[in-house]
């Protein structure tokens, strides 16, 4: 679970990437190839900012926290001493306009974390699933005060769930399928996303996703075991916090990761593209 309202100091992001636009890039010639290659580097472009960037805008009813103007990590690489355990979640919040628009709903699916392997220097899942649960949280997740959401399976429709908010909570989801074991010694980076857009709640109702002001954040907690219960953030932390972006009628992906400069020059990607 998100450990909320508690600060703590980081170290910085780091900082711009001038290689950003030959990065990933082919020689090979023609409009469809042309396409891919400008698809990779957008793709791309979402997963350093999602880590560099400040927030498209302040989530609301977030009175302070070390998370609310941008993006940070939190245990990174280096979860606690005897912590084994990890999970992925991300949050919907609206922005500080409150504006929620009518007829509309979010849709969430392919939520997952991956970690880099020191051991066999590759990227290896620790979730991948459209398998989604959730509540709706007070805005401040207070005393993790939590309400039931209204969340709809979307078999027919892309997949995953859909939910919607609450006045004055956010949607905060995990993994239905629970946390999963680590090796804590072998975390050379972690990365996780989930993909969003917004739908119509009455598909014959009025269209107004346009003037939606709903954001997704992504991150994911490490535990101190598979089955420790919450005890106000002694027993889980965060290995960090993205980028809140807009949600579209399109879908998106939405990033946080530990990755160095340094390893996305040397392309150990994760796989961060859409599909």
């Amino acid at each position: 679970m998100l450990p909320a309202i508690k600060t703590k100091s980081f170290l910085p992001i780091f900082g711009c990437f001038p290689f950003l636009i030959s990065c990933g890039k082919t020689s090979t010639t023609g409009d469809s190839v042309n396409e891919t290659v400008d698809q990779n580097d957008a793709a791309l472009k979402f997963l350093i900012e999602d880590m560099t960037l400040a927030h498209e805008a302040k989530p609301k009813g977030v009175p302070y926290a070390d998370w609310v103007d941008g993006p940070r990590i939190g245990y990174g690489n280096s979860p606690p001493d005897g912590w084994t355990a990890m999970m992925p979640w991300g949050q919907v919040y609206v922005d500080e306009t409150g504006f929620q628009a009518g007829n509309v709903r979010f849709q969430i699916r392919n939520l997952q974390t991956w970690y880099l392997s020191k051991s066999q220097g590759k990227w290896l899942p620790w979730r991948n699933s459209s398998d989604i649960d959730g509540a709706n949280y007070t805005e401040d997740f207070q005393d993790d005060v939590n309400l039931p959401a209204d969340i709809r399976i979307e078999t027919a429709n892309g997949g995953g769930i859909s939910s919607t908010l609450i006045p004055g909570h956010n949607f905060h989801f995990w993994s239905a399928e629970g946390r999963v074991g680590i090796n804590p010694d072998d975390i050379d980076a972690v990365w996780s996303a989930v993909d969003a857009r917004l739908i119509l709640e009455n598909p014959d109702g009025v269209d107004e996703r346009d003037s939606a002001r709903l954001m997704m954040s992504v991150g994911a907690d490490y535990w101190l075991d598979l089955s420790a219960p919450w005890d106000q953030w002694t027993t889980n932390g965060d290995i960090f916090i993205g980028r809140f972006r807009y949600m579209t009628s399109e879908w998106q992906r939405f990033h946080a990761h530990t990755l160095t400069e340094e390893q996305i020059e040397k392309g150990l990607l994760p796989p961060f593209r859409v599909e």
